[in-house]
């Protein structure tokens, strides 16, 4: 790999939209609504996803989210994972992250809190650049 390639799902909020927009790396964006043709990848990403659910673990995977990964061809290419979420959720923050980590057998990247910080931008771009040169053997930030 040497490219890095992201491919991130965002809710009507944007939040995450506004963060992978400062990455200034190539991605796609998994639909919204489930009437919206579904995306389907050709190369290695990383899925950038906020978690939902308010708490619950049950629900911290967006239902977007498990469809486009339901694909076997997009969880294939699946290299690993970066989470955004709320610190107000104690130990549910960003717990989207090793749910998919777990079940795509990829590794836990990165994560932030809801827009993410400057810091967070040039800390996930940089990582991204070596992750896509070295991958798997580079994880994208220390602090997690």
């Amino acid at each position: 790999m040497s490219e890095p390639h992201i491919v991130y799902f965002s809710s009507v909020s944007g939040n995450t939209a506004r963060f992978v927009d400062k990455l200034g790396i190539p991605a796609e964006r998994i639909p919204l609504r489930a009437r919206d043709p579904q995306l389907e990848v050709t190369e290695p990403f990383v899925l950038i996803t906020p978690t939902y659910g308010g708490g619950s673990r049950a629900r911290a995977v967006p239902k977007q989210v498990i469809r486009f990964l339901n694909n076997p061809d997009n969880r294939a290419l699946l290299r690993g994972v970066i989470t955004s979420g709320n610190t107000n959720f104690g130990e549910a923050f960003c717990c989207a992250g090793p749910i998919i980590a777990a079940k795509c057998g990829v590794p836990e990247l990165y994560r932030f809190e809801l827009l993410g910080t400057t810091g967070d931008v040039e800390r996930v771009r940089t990582g991204l650049t070596e992750f896509f040169i070295d991958a798997p053997t580079i994880r994208v930030g220390a602090d997690k």
